[in-house]
């Protein structure tokens, strides 16, 4: 990085990270991102991100912006036998083993793993004049100038034996690391109070196997997933999705359910689920990986908006600023609801101010962290803040679900404001009320769960 012109420094080359360079490529003369990973061109996960075996969903909100900061991503996907469908119609939601009805939605569906999603988009970044990498390398620290009231670059040190620590001069400095997060304790460091944090502990883990294709029966077909969301009446989820080059299936189980690391106990996990056919398509498909679990045990919300004076110089976002149950497969669409909100508060010769950033990424963040704690605290074991605003949506939406079962339109509000497009109020607007309660509601689709297995 060159000691001319503007500099910024991104901190992760995740999702979060990868999607805040490409919008500060707009604004900064040179922009370094740092990550501790040996990254190359590698399309599988990495150490650095081990969440990365397991089904990753991206929103159709989160689509719309990727899209728009790398035009043509969903045809270069395509065109590498990514499925693509709609929401509606292309996946089966099944609450409590009731399909929603399908319906189409106009809302795009992708389905790559996400190693494969990142390598796309970190080659799109690589290109950029502006951007470069500093792979396996740790971060050591931040730098800052005025007693701590504005951070002016970090220190890095390559993992190489022998490699010296560094120190990286920046006019902003984007911590895009996720919920290992260090900046709460450098700030602490710079005598600031404590960030104030939410959490809802849901004591989630997942287990992963890849499977070769094709799958007999196969629920599928040429859709996209079958998706058994956990509910208090069945508390055990899962996710059978096509890839470009197999089948994955992510089960869940939470509270400290776990399903098992070895593919017999995976297998039996699979036959408690509430949608038969995703048990019936696997049971004797041939495994192509070793199941692999994840543990997740609680969302985190960092109230940064709260800090009176926040250092110049110095933002973050992504998961961390706010880390949500990954069964709502928020993440990644409120990483690119981060970066829109860093494309709004920078660029050419401007600076932003965090308090103003802080407080617009608090909004974005609302929505999907009411719709994510909320529903984790529908399950009476969840640990966490219950309001009545969270009371009233957990006695409402099962019902909106239900109804959706048999109303179309119904499924396409849920999944309107599931996939962040439209905002939770959505689903209480007056049309999508009478039909919960007065009408709409049937004995369900009759592509349900009961009948799809053999």
């Amino acid at each position: 990085m060159s000691a001319g012109g503007r500099n910024a420094v991104v901190l992760g080359a995740g999702m979060a990270g990868l999607l805040a360079a490409r919008v500060l490529a707009d604004a900064y003369d040179h922009v370094l991102v740092v990550d501790r990973d040996e990254l190359g061109d590698v399309a599988g996960p990495r150490r650095a991100a081990p969440q990365g075996h397991h089904i990753h969903g991206l929103l159709a909100r989160g689509h719309e912006i990727i899209e728009r900061l790398f035009p043509g991503l969903t045809a270069e996907l395509t065109a590498d036998d990514v499925p693509v469908g709609d929401f509606g119609t292309s996946l089966g939601w099944y609450f409590g083993g009731r399909m929603l009805q399908r319906t189409r939605t106009g809302l795009t569906c992708i389905s790559p793993s996400r190693p494969m999603l990142e390598q796309r988009l970190r080659r799109r970044v690589r290109a950029l004049p502006p951007v470069s990498f500093a792979e396996a390398t740790d971060i050591k620290g931040l730098l800052t100038a005025d007693g701590g009231r504005r951070v002016t670059g970090v220190r890095i040190q390559a993992r190489a034996a022998g490699a010296a620590e560094r120190e990286v001069a920046a006019a902003l400095v984007v911590d895009a690391t996720g919920k290992g997060s260090r900046t709460p304790a450098w700030l602490a460091g710079l005598g600031l109070p404590k960030v104030p944090e939410e959490r809802v502990k849901i004591d989630l883990t997942y287990t992963t196997c890849d499977f070769r294709g094709p799958l007999d029966p196969d629920p599928i077909g040429d859709g996209v997933a079958e998706v058994c969301v956990a509910t208090p009446s069945s508390p055990r989820g899962a996710t059978l999705a096509r890839l470009a080059d197999r089948y994955s299936l992510s089960l869940y189980g939470i509270l400290g359910d776990r399903p098992p690391a070895d593919l017999p106990g995976f297998l039996e996990f699979a036959a408690t689920l509430a949608v038969p056919a995703i048990h019936a398509a696997v049971r004797g498909a041939e495994p192509i990986t070793t199941p692999v679990s994840f543990h997740y045990p609680a969302s985190v919300r960092r109230r940064y908006e709260t800090l009176a004076a926040p250092p110049a110089g110095l933002l973050v976002l992504g998961d961390a600023a706010c880390s949500f149950n990954p069964i709502y497969a928020q993440g990644m669409t409120v990483a690119a609801l981060g970066a829109e909100v860093l494309g709004r508060h920078t660029g050419p010769g401007r600076e932003p101010w965090p308090k103003a950033f802080f407080r617009d990424l608090a909004k974005v963040n609302d929505a999907p962290w009411a719709l994510a704690a909320g529903g984790d605290l529908g399950f009476p074991g969840a640990e966490g803040r219950r309001t009545l605003a969270t009371r009233l949506a957990n006695a409402y939406v099962p019902r909106l679900r239900t109804a959706a079962a048999g109303d179309s339109a119904l499924t396409e509000a849920f999944l309107r404001t599931a996939g962040l497009v439209d905002p939770p109020q959505a689903i209480m607007r007056p049309g999508v009320l009478r039909k919960v309660f007065f009408g709409g509601r049937s004995g369900g689709s009759p592509d349900t769960a009961a009948g799809a297995a053999a």
